[in-house]
């Protein structure tokens, strides 16, 4: 059992999405991603996901309408709604998911990423 220093984790990667794991509980990942620029759309058959905002802000674009997500709030995406994450800045996201969800969910492009580091 240790404490997380979310400043430093964030700290020891550069690149953009691509989740870190920082933690594990319950079947569930807790993972570090700095987001720039749009992803891909997508959604997930079985799981829901959490975006938790530690730095900065992002758009959470729906089909419907456009939800901006300021430092210090959250996001619960529900599983099969199509969604996309689209930054304009660098913004550091804490994301709480199972540790089974793929992170382009139903899509496989050249964002996917099958193997997560650790942090």
């Amino acid at each position: 059992m240790e404490k997380i220093n979310l400043a430093e984790k964030f700290n020891l990667f550069t690149e953009h999405w691509s989740p870190q794991i920082a933690g594990e509980l319950n079947g569930q990942h807790v993972k570090l991603v700095k987001f720039k620029g749009p992803f891909t759309w997508h959604h997930h058959d079985h799981e829901d996901e959490l975006f938790y905002v530690v730095k900065g802000s992002f758009d959470m674009e729906l089909i419907d309408k456009t939800i901006t997500i300021n430092e210090g709030e959250f996001i619960i995406v529900p599983k099969g709604v199509e969604h996309r994450p689209n930054a304009k800045e660098e913004v550091h996201v804490l994301l709480f998911e199972p540790a089974t969800t793929l992170n382009t969910g139903n899509v496989e492009n050249e964002f996917t990423k099958k193997e997560l580091g650790r942090l």
